[in-house]
């Protein structure tokens, strides 16, 4: 009788410390930090459309977790399933519960997208397909696509008048139509009444205001001369006298190494190339920024028509009014070049 209650409760013991290695076991799997503590990358991307495998196939090819069998099996016992695509902040400490349940809220980390003085779209779209999951070239085949761009009321010459150059928070998983609605609706606000008013006074449309301001920030290293440089042109266009604007003829022979603008340079056949067509060219010829663009509608009120670089390269400009006094600053600025060996 004793034996038999002996072995009772060793069979007791037994079963019990069984169902605590299990429920041990089963608590680590939980509970038990899981990320490893190599990865330094930071966040997880997680692509749209993906499935709890591919989910898994991403954690593992990065080495985020210690254990990925364990995060499966947790998965599978909180069922989770609808796996929702973002760029995810994965921080140290994490057991396998704590990511189930960040990736099921889809609280992912917001992208704070910064853009200015982009030149070409190729430039942007790359920018774009760096920072979002949109692919670069579909990117650009939207900005050069007619029909779509027309929607938003531009143009492929024009669209790149519709990105405000600022700050903006965004998913990485924005698709590349609510970014493009996202831009018009920035684009809308930006153009308040106040600027729609000084457009109109000046005799320019909101988009003929961005591709003067597009020349102005080439033209201008200070902010503080974009008001009088605008005045410039704006004097030029009342006065039907070409823009001559070097940045332009840069821009329409895609050098942009160039600092000397050279008379071959100038025979290029292009709309932008203004020395050879008046007016303005037929789009920005970079992403105007805010700065600029408020330079051209609040620009300078005087008589200039001239302007070149100063000779001691500071990054200012003489201005003239005649074109003596504007060959003179030409030349002091041209003999600066030769002096330090600049020939183009």
């Amino acid at each position: 009788m004793k034996k038999n209650k002996k072995n009772i409760y060793i069979l007791l013991i037994i079963l019990f410390i069984g169902i605590l290695g299990t429920a041990t076991n089963f608590s680590l799997k939980l509970f038990k930090n899981n990320i490893n503590k190599d990865f330094d990358q930071n966040y997880l991307y997680i692509p749209t459309g993906s499935n709890l495998d591919d989910l898994v196939d991403i954690i593992k090819s990065q080495h985020i977790l210690n254990n990925t069998e364990s995060f499966k099996w947790v998965a599978g016992k909180m069922h989770f399933k609808n796996i929702k695509p973002g760029k995810y902040k994965i921080t140290k400490g994490l057991s396998n519960v704590d990511l189930v349940r960040l990736l099921r809220s889809g609280k992912q980390e917001p992208i704070q997208l910064t853009f200015q003085n982009i030149r070409l779209k190729t430039d942007f779209a790359g920018y774009i397909g760096k920072n979002f999951e949109i692919d670069s070239l579909a990117f650009l085949n939207m900005l050069d696509s007619i029909d779509l761009v027309r929607q938003y009321g531009f143009d492929e010459e024009t669209i790149f008048c519709m990105f405000i150059p600022n700050t903006y928070e965004l998913y990485w998983n924005t698709s590349k139509e609510k970014f493009f609605d996202r831009m018009q609706k920035e684009y809308l606000k930006f153009w308040d009444t106040e600027r729609l008013n000084k457009a109109k006074k000046i005799g320019l449309s909101p988009i003929e205001v961005s591709i003067l301001a597009s020349i102005v920030d080439q033209e201008a290293l200070f902010n503080k001369e974009m008001n009088r440089i605008a005045g410039v042109y704006m004097n030029r266009l009342h006065r039907g006298i070409k823009l001559e604007a070097d940045p332009t003829v840069i821009f329409a022979n895609g050098d942009f190494s160039v600092k000397r603008v050279l008379r071959k340079l100038l025979q290029k056949d292009s709309p932008y190339n203004t020395y050879k067509y008046p007016g303005l060219p037929p789009g920005p010829i970079c992403m105007p920024s805010v700065a600029a663009i408020d330079a051209v509608l609040n620009f300078e009120q005087h008589n200039f028509i001239y302007f070149c670089a100063k000779e001691d390269f500071s990054g200012l400009h003489n201005f003239a009014s005649n074109v003596t006094e504007h060959e003179m600053n030409a030349k002091k600025f041209q003999q600066a070049l030769n002096n330090r060996g600049i020939k183009k």
